[in-house]
């Protein structure tokens, strides 16, 4: 069965870097791939842009929303954002609530999202701690409970930019050699952090050596990692 995936990021731009490659290898399985930001990114992640002389923060949205749009369909990926506010992101009560009623709704098979620890990016945990529990009330921990429920979803979470300092051990490595154009025309969209663009490329070529070596195949060009948070239930090893 196609199985359905959804990126959570913190800003409009990250899931483009972590996991652009899973979303377009779902959609090309013939899954649904989807895309839930928290913030556009306005303030932090939007550096490019506030050179800009007469800057708003309106504008800024307006184009990180074009950006990230376009990106996903690129990616085969639809997207959408709770437009939550950055630096700092604040995601508790009404906004949990949001959250959790969308995931809810997609109803995924895996949800990726950030590492628990960030030191350069406080909105990261952040939003790792409210993905955390909104799959939880969304799943009701897979028991019968007095709320609508769905089927808990795997969690895994994706590469963030300086893995060592982030808590970060891959344990998954994705082959996306077939979609690997695509995530760069994707990356390409993101004009705001032009920076990060060259630095996930290789990214990807050295996560695909380790991909070769754990698994001898020499097809493998391009990888992602993530690293899975709960264990993985499985019928034989």
């Amino acid at each position: 069965m196609p199985r359905s995936l959804l990126a959570i990021g913190a800003h409009a731009a990250d899931f483009v870097w972590r996991a652009g490659g899973a979303l377009a290898v779902t959609a090309d399985a013939g899954g649904r791939a989807s895309v839930l930001s928290l913030s556009y990114g306005e303030r932090g992640e939007s550096g490019e842009l506030w050179k800009e002389e007469g800057q708003t923060v309106e504008n800024v949205k307006r184009i990180r929303r074009g950006e990230a749009e376009r990106a996903a369909e690129a990616l085969g990926a639809s997207f959408r954002c709770l437009d939550l506010g950055d630096y700092p992101l604040v995601v508790e009560g009404e906004t949990l609530a949001t959250l959790t009623d969308a995931i809810r709704e997609l109803a995924p098979d895996v949800i990726v999202t950030h590492t628990d620890r960030d030191p350069f990016n406080p909105d990261h945990p952040v939003a790792f701690q409210a993905v955390e529990r909104a799959r939880a009330l969304a799943a009701g921990a897979g028991v019968e409970s007095a709320f609508e429920t769905i089927r808990p979803p795997e969690l895994l979470l994706f590469e963030p930019h300086q893995p060592e300092l982030c808590n970060f051990t891959p344990t998954t490595f994705l082959d996306i050699t077939p979609v690997i154009e695509r995530k760069r025309a994707a990356m390409a969209e993101m004009k705001a952090q032009r920076y990060l663009q060259e630095y996930y490329g290789q990214r990807a070529e050295q996560r695909a050596n380790h991909a070769r070596r754990v698994s001898g195949n020499r097809e493998i060009r391009f990888a992602e990692a993530f690293q899975r948070y709960l264990p993985q239930v499985v019928a034989e090893l």
